[in-house]
């Protein structure tokens, strides 16, 4: 092997070991996120305008409002997937956020989802991919 090949391979496996580690790393969903889309992954409804859904992570704790209820509960993130806990809302019936409402609540209730980051956009979706809620940092 030539002399001046070794420091071009060192570097490489430096910037692979870099990659993979950052590629492992987990992704930090503290703060709080707005609404933009759920349901269906291949086609999801937009959020309600002008309701208020947001969600808001914190030291595994998570707390919301879906538009008309309250919601919460606890979280643990493991790589690329969060496993929440029983969630626990309040019960009042909206008639115009009621679909929303039990659609979201619904797709976070899984007891496992992926996390997707992508810019300022989270989208936390089931196991098998079919269902997603779409949020974006607040």
């Amino acid at each position: 092997m030539k002399l001046a090949t070794f420091p071009a391979l060192a570097l490489l496996a430096l910037a692979m070991v870099m990659f993979n580690a950052c590629s492992n790393a987990t992704p930090n969903l503290t703060g709080e996120w707005k609404l933009v889309s759920y349901g269906n992954a291949t086609n999801p409804t937009p959020a309600l305008p002008g309701v208020d859904t947001t969600i808001s992570f914190n030291e595994g704790q998570f707390g919301g409002t879906v538009g008309c209820n309250t919601f919460g509960g606890d979280y643990q993130v493991n790589g690329n997937q969060i496993t929440i806990d029983s969630i626990v809302s309040t019960l009042m019936f909206c008639t115009e956020t009621s679909a929303q409402e039990s659609a979201v609540l619904t797709i976070l209730s899984n007891q496992a989802l992926n996390i997707s980051l992508s810019g300022s956009q989270l989208t936390l979706s089931s196991q098998n991919g079919a269902s997603v809620v779409v949020f974006e940092r607040k």
